[in-house]
């Protein structure tokens, strides 16, 4: 999707909404964008890894997992022209220019190979970013389909706050609302599906009394599209007559050592009802014309 093809209606609303907020968004949200830098802990990437961000944002995020992952290459991506100019600046003097490369496009529809010169990811996360997206389900969809065989596909974001009382419910609700954020109710359940459809495995962490939720897809490192009942097609009960198993190609390998961090911890899984235009380097401010942001 190119610049011309961004959706222009949400495009046009990010950077109303960020075009000053973007000057204070990281000192203000670090109060409630809660669960992000234990996200990035948990994204363990690989020496020499490439991690791509879904609504990068003002690169926050991104120049947090640079520096706890110095043999990464890291790729951002965001609606929001405006957000983009703010994430290149921050970035910039970081020296990380070298290991970012930002471009703006839709998170629902993106061509990582024309907008990155990159067609798969080791790590894809996603921050803050789904409650704000529309058609955020088409986003669970395209990183996964962008991820390299045993990548895996991170995300937090807002929860349902289960454990909370039913004041603060209402009142962050309303909150949120003035920024159009609207958390998903029905996020872990699309999570679990697409796990499913894909063959990878799924962790979901409830934090801060579901004030947010974590959440972590792995797919395997071959790929076996599911047989209508849900079962790998050649696994558990035979191989479909006349239907080889479809693989992905094996990944190369990856010389150097593999940095090991914290991962996140998984809980028990609970059983579920059945684009881009040009890429930049960072240190080089975006230029308007003009997803969304994260924390």
């Amino acid at each position: 999707m190119s610049a011309s093809e961004l959706p222009a209606d949400h495009a046009e609303l990010m950077d109303g909404v960020y075009r000053w907020q973007r000057h204070i968004y990281d000192l203000t949200r670090k109060y409630y964008l809660l669960g992000r830098d234990q996200m990035i802990v948990g994204l363990d990437v690989p020496a020499n890894g490439r991690v791509l961000e879904l609504g990068c944002g003002t690169g926050r995020n991104i120049a947090l997992a640079a520096r706890r992952y110095p043999d990464a290459r890291l790729y951002g991506l965001d609606i929001s022209a405006e957000m983009l100019e703010t994430a290149s600046k921050a970035i910039g003097p970081e020296g990380l220019s070298g290991r970012v490369v930002l471009a703006r496009g839709d998170a629902t529809d993106f061509d990582a190979k024309t907008l990155f010169g990159v067609e798969r990811f080791d790590r894809i996360f996603v921050s803050y970013s789904l409650s704000m997206i529309p058609g955020w389900e088409k986003t669970v969809s395209a990183a996964l389909a962008a991820l390299a065989p045993g990548g895996s596909l991170h995300v937090v974001d807002f929860g349902q706050q289960e454990g909370l009382p039913n004041w603060f419910r209402t009142l962050l609700r309303g909150w949120l609302k003035k920024f159009h954020v609207t958390p998903r109710e029905s996020l872990r359940e699309v999570l679990e599906s697409e796990s499913r459809r894909t063959g990878a495995s799924f962790c979901f962490r409830a934090l801060y009394r579901g004030y947010a939720w974590l959440a972590v897809v792995k797919i395997a490192h071959s790929y076996l599209p599911l047989d209508g009942g849900g079962r790998a097609e050649g696994a558990g009960g035979g191989e479909v007559p006349g239907t080889p198993p479809r693989r992905y190609a094996p990944t190369l390998p990856i010389k150097g050592r593999v940095k090991r961090a914290s991962a996140v911890p998984s809980s028990a899984r609970r059983p579920s009802p059945a684009a881009g235009s040009r890429a930049w380097p960072a240190s080089i401010p975006a230029a308007p014309p003009p997803v969304a942001p994260t924390g």
